[in-house]
């Protein structure tokens, strides 16, 4: 079985890493800027770390982020999280979106750390994203990791290639919604949802 020293690891990160700042820096050029000029040196660097936090989703799972953090809990009554920011990238555009997202649960015996749901969702917004998948994933990994009962999940994005680029209209936002289990099938719950959604709101 062969096996790789840690020396040649560091060599093929460190190409990787010269791989990507030549391509940002090939980019610079196309734009028609000088990527020697002094505020453009570091320029690529700065980007590939960058885009390395924006995109550390891809090594996470659901699972991961929420470790030990699920306790026995006899309680029935809905959970609800308001106003959990996010920030994202458009797959279509590689250009920002942000927004916030509110996730409500029914448990069935299991409960997770409050912290847990924000991790949660970086989880998939720290991935190339569209707002829609980007609340379904979110919403069945509450239900895969919680065993709910019912899962709802609403979310508000700003997207920059809106209002950038395009039709550049800068106060539009785009709503998305998923509900899974008794959210699904039950109108009282969902209001339920919206009534501590808009409560001191």
């Amino acid at each position: 079985m062969t096996t790789t020293s840690p020396s040649a690891m560091n060599s093929m990160a460190a190409w990787e890493d010269a791989r990507i700042e030549g391509a940002i820096r090939d980019l610079i050029l196309h734009m028609g800027d000088d990527p020697d000029r002094e505020g453009l040196v570091k320029t690529p660097q700065r980007v590939r770390t960058s885009r390395a936090a924006l995109s550390d989703g891809y090594g996470a799972s659901p699972l991961s982020v929420v470790g030990d953090a699920l306790f026995k809990e006899s309680s029935r009554g809905m959970i609800t999280v308001r106003d959990i920011e996010f920030y994202s990238m458009c797959e279509h555009h590689i250009l920002p979106f942000y927004g916030r997202v509110q996730i409500s649960y029914l448990p069935d015996g299991l409960v997770v750390g409050l912290s847990k749901l924000p991790r949660l969702v970086d989880v998939f917004a720290h991935r190339l994203q569209v707002q829609e998948r980007l609340t379904a994933q979110i919403a069945e990994a509450v239900a895969d990791v919680t065993h709910a009962r019912g899962v709802g999940v609403i979310v508000e994005g700003f997207h920059l290639c809106m209002m950038m680029r395009g039709v550049a209209k800068q106060h539009s936002s785009t709503h998305t919604s998923e509900y899974l289990g008794e959210f699904e099938s039950s109108q009282d719950v969902r209001d339920q949802m919206f009534r501590a959604l808009t409560r001191n709101s």
